[in-house]
């Protein structure tokens, strides 16, 4: 489960996304977790390219860190939160995450994150 805002806005994210990509092609399960109102249905479109599972606070009635929020995004992506990672750059939000039983990556940098996601979802 990755954040949009400090994640997928990184100056670098293009490499984000492409690892996004290649992770769904290898089976792992993507959600986008925002604490935004919602999206238009064309954005929401685009982003499914790359997530299995989008979940927006404004659409579920409840937001980052509540560690719910986070139980709804496991719960879509029809896994238990403890086979969840969150990546986030706020770190109230990964203690949220990490609270619902995933596991917190605080995003400092795309280089550094991708390398914490490898050790995570190593290639197969």
């Amino acid at each position: 489960m990755v954040d949009f805002a400090g994640v997928l806005t990184d100056p670098d994210a293009g490499r984000f996304y492409d690892y996004l990509m290649a992770a769904r092609e290898r089976g792992v399960r993507t959600a986008l977790l925002s604490n935004a109102p919602g999206a238009s249905d064309p954005v929401k479109k685009t982003m499914f390219d790359y997530f299995d599972a989008l979940v927006f606070s404004g659409e579920v009635g409840v937001a980052k860190p509540d560690p719910a929020v986070y139980l709804i995004a496991a719960d879509r992506l029809g896994l238990p939160a403890v086979r969840c990672a969150f990546v986030d750059d706020s770190a109230a939000n990964i203690r949220g995450a990490v609270e619902a039983g995933m596991v917190g990556i605080h995003h400092h940098s795309v280089g550094e994150t991708l390398a914490e996601l490898e050790v995570l979802f190593p290639d197969q």
